[in-house]
């Protein structure tokens, strides 16, 4: 084995030892945010098609997830109106728009943005697609939509949980 190779074999395998505890941390700290997440899911009162219903009085639905944000639990549902783009945030125990903002974030402006095209393919509102994947996995309830295109074919990522399993569902959009 020439010395180049040894050499970097050494560093990988002592960058991946390093890096192994920060990946378990992270692992540990999105373990208790997915707890305090079902936690929290589980006594809010207004559902995520409910959300994806109030969120239409604002613009398209693209996108739609439960989250705790500052310790509270909110129902987020970022929406298309004409050319803009709005982050709608619902109180999740009423079901009632708090508030709309339109997006400025560099981030959440690109994620918007793929939403939209994937939106733009599909035939089916992701409130239908919600829906489909809940009649499919009773017991669970849904967390998130959130809509991208594979293969060509705009599909929405449905996350349900029940209790603090959590597993994801891919509908189609285009039938």
């Amino acid at each position: 084995m020439n010395k180049s190779l040894l050499r970097f074999s050494a560093t990988a395998g002592f960058l991946a030892l390093s890096l192994f505890p920060l990946a378990s941390a992270g692992a540990a700290a999105e373990g208790q945010e997915q707890a305090q997440l079902a936690k929290s899911v589980s006594g809010a009162k207004a559902t995520l098609q409910k959300g994806l219903q109030s969120g239409a009085s604002h613009g398209k639905p693209i996108s739609a997830k439960f989250e705790v944000e500052d310790g509270k639990l909110q129902l987020s549902v970022y929406t298309l109106k004409g050319a803009g783009y709005s982050e709608v945030v619902i109180d999740p125990n009423s079901g009632k728009v708090l508030k709309a903002e339109t997006i400025t974030d560099k981030e959440d402006l690109e994620s918007a943005a793929a939403q939209k095209a994937a939106m733009a393919k599909a035939k089916k509102t992701l409130l239908a697609a919600v829906d489909h994947a809940l009649k499919a996995n009773s017991g669970y309830r849904a967390i998130s939509v959130i809509p991208e295109v594979k293969s060509d074919h705009p599909v929405a990522a449905v996350t349900l949980m029940r209790g603090e399993a959590v597993k994801t569902v891919t509908e189609p959009l285009d039938r």
